[in-house]
């Protein structure tokens, strides 16, 4: 009895894992160098008026603390993300329903895979659609077509 409850909670895991980039990420592949696609995604965001509170270079990290936690392998060529706010949409979304502070910042990300070098993914994470939640799915579906784009 207790490995079949040790397989579903297994099974569970796994299936929820695999979902993590499923039907709540939107991405757009490119094939242009990832430095245009990450600069593409840095403009598109402030050409819009926004401020990037935070550009994140994940892939330095992965890479630099790879062998204090033990990692075999290199997961990513080259992985950054960018995080904004918009003052104007976050407070309609939020005067709408409080709990969508949950929401912001908004991430975009870029990134391209060690295991296939030359295919650039730049994405972000949707809201919950409905409501307000789907303008900020929109300007982000924008933003990540305006960086994969042009190349």
């Amino acid at each position: 009895m207790i490995r079949i409850f040790a397989a579903l909670i297994a099974a569970t895991l796994l299936s929820t894992a695999a979902s993590a980039s499923g039907d709540d990420v939107e991405v757009v592949v490119t094939e242009a160098e990832f430095s245009d696609v990450a600069s593409g995604a840095e403009n598109a965001i402030i050409n819009r008026g926004y401020k990037i509170d935070y550009h994140g270079f994940i892939g330095d990290m992965l890479k630099r603390t790879a062998e204090d936690v033990g990692a075999k392998k290199q997961l990513y060529k080259n992985a950054e993300f960018f995080t904004f706010c918009s003052a104007v949409l976050s407070r309609k979304v939020m005067e709408a329903e409080l709990g969508d502070i949950a929401y912001c910042p908004y991430v975009v990300f870029v990134y391209e895979p060690a295991a296939d070098p030359g295919k650039v993914s730049v994405g972000f994470r949707k809201l919950p659609a409905g409501g307000l939640r789907d303008e900020i799915n929109a300007l982000l579906s924008d933003i990540i077509k305006d960086a994969s784009e042009g190349f």
